[in-house]
């Protein structure tokens, strides 16, 4: 990080798909929430390969938000800037609290990303992506307005 700003540094890739989620991935798929159901998103469980949110299946790297489940334009950790989390600055009404999944392990993000954040009045919770999907699904449960940015863990799989 020293040296560039955050702008000047190349994304990296770091979430590979294999053939077969390449076909789905190259979709563009947004799945909205039915307005009459109760709450908002409930995260069923994550793979390596993906997450399953309110029933719906999405492969790789994913953005949930109070009424809908978007593929998130993220590689890896490293690839979480201020850019990347423009989606959830953009929500109307605005989310309290955005609970970031970084994979396996917990990373330390740019401070400067979470400042500015918190400057848009949006708590960060960055925490591995096991804890991040219990946590997204403790805070919707309170009633919470939440969204998660969630990268799937390498190691670990967990359903239901």
């Amino acid at each position: 990080w020293e040296g560039a700003g955050l702008a000047a540094r190349a994304p990296w890739r770091g979430y590979r798909l294999t053939p077969a989620d390449d076909e789905l991935y190259q979709r563009t798929r947004v799945t909205v929430l039915k307005p009459e159901s109760p709450g908002s998103a409930f995260i069923e469980g994550y793979s390596p390969r993906g997450f399953t949110v309110s029933g719906s299946v999405v492969v790789g790297p994913c953005a949930v938000l109070p009424r809908a489940i978007l593929q998130w334009n993220v590689g890896s950790w490293q690839d979480i800037s201020f850019q990347s989390l423009a989606l959830f600055r953009l929500l109307e009404p605005p989310v309290e609290v955005l609970v970031l999944g970084t994979g396996d392990r917990v990373e330390r993000l740019h401070p400067a990303v979470l400042k500015q954040m918190r400057a848009c009045g949006i708590a960060v919770e960055v925490q591995d992506t096991p804890n991040a999907c219990a946590t997204f699904n403790f805070l919707s449960t309170e009633g919470r307005l939440v969204a998660a940015g969630l990268i799937p863990p390498r190691g670990t799989y967990k359903e239901g």
